[in-house]
């Protein structure tokens, strides 16, 4: 290394921490202690959209998610409205509906609430401006498609796609959006988190050196499932448990851990190129998914990020990414250490009504993601997150697919696999998909 470069750079950092840059002074007094300007600046996001034309807003996948995402959608700024919902099942968007009007005062007539396996087709074929895609996972491509065929922008929750295929159909769709000028963001919601947005700032503008490996968890207790009722059809009982069966949600590596993957693609990126996993099912009490998975992704240069998730009651948690660089370590939200220890910055909070940092941001990044769609719809300040979101599933589905296998497995294989997870046809019957976890190594 050049041993100038090696002290500017450990002057930098010993500047930072002798000045209190451990919150007291935030990002700005840290970068002014440097001697050269930074080169990259982070984008400072508005607290609250402007106002503009009445934009209205369809749901498709009336569950919590997509409650929650439509009260975003409202929080974000003046003259908004959910005009449309849509979901297979009647229950789910009455629960929707009844909750919009009792915490929103928002009423969504009965003609422009629509059920069904073709819910989404006639939520997009109404007069709305944005759809908010929620709907479980494997549906979502061909959500994204046919509204970017008739000119919506769009909110898509993550993952956009359980399997090759339909990962692949979304990126084509997202180009065809930037062609039409159609604004898109995903619910990869980090991205729009002022905390890791600020520590990204500083690690792209070489607070920790450059950067040499990842860590990233996602270990958490048992998530929630639906055991199966007399009378429940086969597809029923899936889509009420959607998120445990694969072909519905991904698995949890794909369906929650794309948060992580994300993450550590944005702060190096790039997106690995290979991977190596395992991964097994031991208490999971419905569906065909592992508990855990365990991947060393390689991306081209050979630098590595370990994955680890599961799902498990009684166990140690943690949600989080860890990033090394030559010189120093980030938790990739909020701090830079040194590799003696010492802590040489943290993110300014806010200040609460005691005087103290409130420890959380001062917008919540569920409403900011919302808050910069339709920013970017009302000024014309394009935004376009599909291909960071599909490229982060799709490594996702790497590492599912090679813990399932036991093999090592690459992103061009991905992307030219014929994959396709699901049943034939889409109605409330018998679905031939057996029940029992994949077993690595038998095929």
């Amino acid at each position: 290394m050049d041993q100038k470069k090696s002290l500017s750079r450990r002057k930098f950092l010993g500047d930072a921490a002798a000045i209190g840059a451990i919150g007291a002074l935030g990002v700005g007094a840290v970068v002014s202690s440097c001697s050269r300007r930074p080169t990259y600046v982070a984008p400072v996001f508005p607290d609250q959209a402007p106002d503009g034309r009445l934009l209205r807003a369809g749901v498709i996948g009336c569950g919590g998610r997509g409650t929650g995402a439509a009260i975003n959608f409202l929080n974000s700024g003046p003259n908004l409205e959910i005009a449309a919902l849509g979901d297979v099942f009647q229950h789910r968007l009455d629960r929707c509906r009844n909750e919009l009007r009792e915490k929103q005062n928002v009423e969504v007539p009965d003609d422009m609430c629509f059920t069904g396996f073709d819910a989404y087709r006639r939520v997009i074929d109404t007069n709305v401006d944005v759809v908010i895609l929620c709907e479980p996972p494997y549906f979502r491509p061909a959500s994204f498609e046919y509204a970017v065929q008739n000119r919506k922008h769009i909110f898509a929750e993550k993952p956009i796609g359980v399997d090759p295929v339909g990962i692949r159909q979304v990126m084509a769709a997202g180009r065809m959006a930037e062609s039409a000028g159609l604004n898109v963001t995903a619910g990869t919601q980090r991205r729009h988190q002022r905390d890791y947005v600020k520590t990204f700032e500083m690690i792209k503008n070489g607070a920790i050196g450059d950067l040499v490996s990842a860590n990233c968890y996602w270990n958490q207790s048992q998530l929630w499932f639906v055991r199966r009722q007399e009378g429940w059809t086969d597809m029923e009982a899936m889509l009420r448990d959607w998120v445990n069966w694969c072909w519905l949600s991904g698995d949890h590596i794909v369906e929650q851990h794309v948060h992580n993957i994300d993450v550590v693609n944005w702060f190096f990126e790039k997106r690995p190129v290979k991977a190596l996993g395992f991964g097994g099912r031991h208490r999971r009490p419905t569906g065909d998914q592992y508990d855990f998975f365990s991947v060393d992704f390689t991306f081209d240069d050979e630098r590595h990020m370990h994955s680890m998730c599961r799902q498990i009651n009684g166990c140690t948690n943690n949600v989080s990414e860890i990033i090394f660089g030559t010189e120093g370590y980030t938790n990739a939200q909020n701090r830079i250490w040194d590799y003696d220890g010492n802590l040489i910055w943290e993110y300014q909070y806010p200040v609460g009504d005691d005087g103290q940092p409130t420890g959380s941001v001062a917008v919540s990044p569920y409403d900011q993601t919302h808050i910069n769609l339709v920013t970017a719809i009302r000024t014309g300040d394009y935004i376009n997150e599909t291909q960071n979101v599909a490229e982060a599933c799709m490594n996702a589905v790497m590492g599912r697919v090679s813990a399932y296998t036991g093999r090592e497995v690459t992103w061009d294989e991905m992307m030219n696999s014929s994959m396709r997870l699901g049943p034939e046809t889409m109605e409330m019957g018998s679905v031939d998909i057996p029940a029992e976890p994949p077993v690595p190594g038998s095929a």
